[in-house]
């Protein structure tokens, strides 16, 4: 099977190397050259939208938000105006629902089917080969096309119709951007009150505090450690879908306004392109310590 993989940052890149390890077809596209050539030497071959929508069965984007979906896809010479019908469309960026539902409305009316299937678990996980996927669309096609995400991710979740994976995608950001800022707070008091931090964090992992999250992101926070797992400015962006989704659909979401607001502090002070654990550096610029420090 031939696969188009369009969109090869942080995600997409280890991504698009794990379909290639296993044993797929892979062309792939990006705005810059850097990372179509370093997927060539692994393997893959660069193409344009026109070659990959004429020549992959399958098409797979990892894109930034809505905007850049619409625009690969549906654009001038878009992807979509060179697929097949009966061709399908798994969209793995996390956007708005209602863009989901929209986009795969206009595919369909080409014959062609679309999944959206965002993913968890960050860059460390893009490697390995386990994030999670929250898969929306017809099951027939998720069942059709469930090894290729398998070959990317350790959990593969059918969630209902297209926008119920982007719509769960939602869910998952606000329960790991809640979790960081509740970390973050809770190790400042710590150290505030005079214990040490990591001592706080061996004891309490193990017990219903530990999460996955905390595992992750404690020791960054520990060690000052901000390099990107996934970027502030990433998580504003699905923050913001999370918002509109919920002015919707009347959802009360005051916690994720709360974090909402401590991510745009960061932002505006320089922190967009950190790592979401430097919501740590927040409290920090509140209480005046450095964590670990």
């Amino acid at each position: 099977m031939t696969i188009g993989f369009l969109g090869l940052g942080i995600m997409g890149r280890p991504m698009a190397k794990n379909l290639l390890k296993a044993g797929y077809r892979v062309w792939v596209n990006n705005r810059s050259r850097g990372p179509m050539e370093e997927l060539a030497a692994c393997g893959g071959r660069p193409a344009s939208r026109a070659e990959i929508g004429e020549n992959c069965e399958v098409v797979l984007t990892m894109l930034p938000n809505s905007p850049q979906v619409r625009e690969v896809m549906l654009g001038e010479d878009g992807v979509a105006a060179h697929m097949k019908p009966g061709a399908v469309y798994i969209d793995m960026s996390s956007i708005d629902p209602v863009a989901s539902r929209e986009i795969a409305a206009t595919l369909a009316e080409r014959g062609v089917e679309m999944l959206d299937a965002p993913v968890s678990g960050g860059e460390p996980k893009a490697i390995d080969g386990t994030v999670s996927f929250m898969v929306g669309g017809k099951r027939e096609i998720f069942d059709r096309c469930r090894p290729i995400l398998e070959a990317m991710g350790a959990s593969v979740v059918h969630c209902g119709e297209v926008g119920a994976g982007n719509t769960a995608k939602l869910a998952n950001q606000i329960i790991v951007a809640c979790n960081i800022q509740a970390l973050a707070e809770a190790l400042t008091l710590a150290q505030k009150a005079g214990v040490d931090p990591e001592l706080v964090f061996q004891a309490i992992r193990g017990g219903l505090a530990g999460s996955a999250v905390m595992e992750a992101k404690a020791p960054m926070m520990l060690s000052g450690n901000d390099s990107p797992g996934f970027k502030i400015d990433l998580h504003i962006k699905d923050l913001a879908n999370v918002l509109d989704c919920a002015h919707s659909v009347g959802a009360p979401v005051p916690m994720t306004a709360s974090v909402m607001e401590v991510m745009q502090w960061l932002h505006s002070h320089g922190g967009g392109e950190k790592d979401h654990s430097a919501i740590a550096r927040y409290y920090e610029a509140l209480s005046g310590i450095q964590l670990g420090g």
